[in-house]
C-alpha cells in the first residue's frame, strides 16, 4: 500500500457543523508532513502532469505551496503563488474565490498572456478555487496546460464539471461513517 494511501486511511476524523473532515499533512499542515510521503506525492505529480510544455506552477495559498515548491524544485518551473493579499503590483489580476465553505477574494501576479501554466492543488472538494482560477487565468490569456489535485474528495457538486478542464487527482477519498475511504486506486478523472 503506498503512503500516500495509508497516511489518508489513518488521518483523524474531525466534525465540523454537521460535516466530517479527514485532517491530513497535505490538506491541513497537520499532522506532521513526512519527507517520505512528500516525495512521494511530488514524484506521482511529476508523473502525471503534463509538463512539457509548461512555463510556471501556479498554485493557490496557502495549502498547495508546500506541494507546488517541490514539484518546482525537482522541475526548475518557477512557481507563482496566488495570494490572498492585494499588492497592487502591475499586472495583478483579482479573482473571486468561492469554496463549499469560505468566500475570498484572491490575486495574480507574474502570469502572462501566452504563458503556459500547470495549475497545482491540494484538495479538489468542490472545485470553486480551481475553477475561479482556470477563469482568471483565461482571462489573463495563459494557456492551462494541466491541472492537478492531490486528493479529491468525492460527492457533491463539482463546478469544473461544465468546464473544459479535467483535473488529475492522484487519490479519490471520501469520508464513510467516521472513516476516510479510498474510492478508487487510481485518482484518475
Amino acid at each position: 500500500m503506498d503512503q500516500l494511501r495509508r497516511s489518508l486511511q489513518e488521518a483523524p476524523i474531525i466534525e465540523k457543523d454537521g460535516y466530517h473532515y479527514f485532517v491530513h499533512p497535505i490538506s491541513d499542515g497537520v499532522p506532521m508532513l513526512e519527507p517520505s510521503l512528500l516525495r512521494e506525492i511530488v514524484i506521482r505529480i511529476i508523473r502525471k502532469a503534463s509538463l512539457e510544455d509548461v512555463d510556471k506552477i501556479v498554485t493557490p495559498a496557502a495549502m498547495g505551496i508546500h506541494i507546488s515548491t517541490a514539484v518546482s524544485l525537482m522541475t526548475d518551473i518557477p512557481l507563482v503563488v496566488i495570494r490572498k493579499r492585494q499588492y497592487g503590483l502591475e499586472g495583478e489580476v483579482a479573482l473571486f474565490q468561492e469554496t463549499g465553505y469560505s468566500e475570498n477574494q484572491m490575486y495574480i501576479n507574474d502570469v502572462e498572456a501566452g504563458d503556459r501554466v500547470l495549475v497545482l492543488d491540494d484538495v479538489l472538494s468542490t472545485g470553486g478555487t480551481l475553477k475561479a482560477i482556470t477563469e482568471a487565468l483565461e482571462e489573463i490569456g495563459a494557456e492551462v496546460e494541466d491541472v492537478v489535485a492531490v486528493i479529491k474528495k468525492v460527492g457533491g457538486e463539482n463546478r469544473l464539471d461544465d468546464s473544459p478542464y479535467s483535473v488529475k487527482t492522484l487519490i479519490n477519498v471520501d469520508v464513510v461513517d467516521g472513516e476516510v475511504c479510498v474510492v478508487d486506486g487510481t485518482g484518475d478523472d
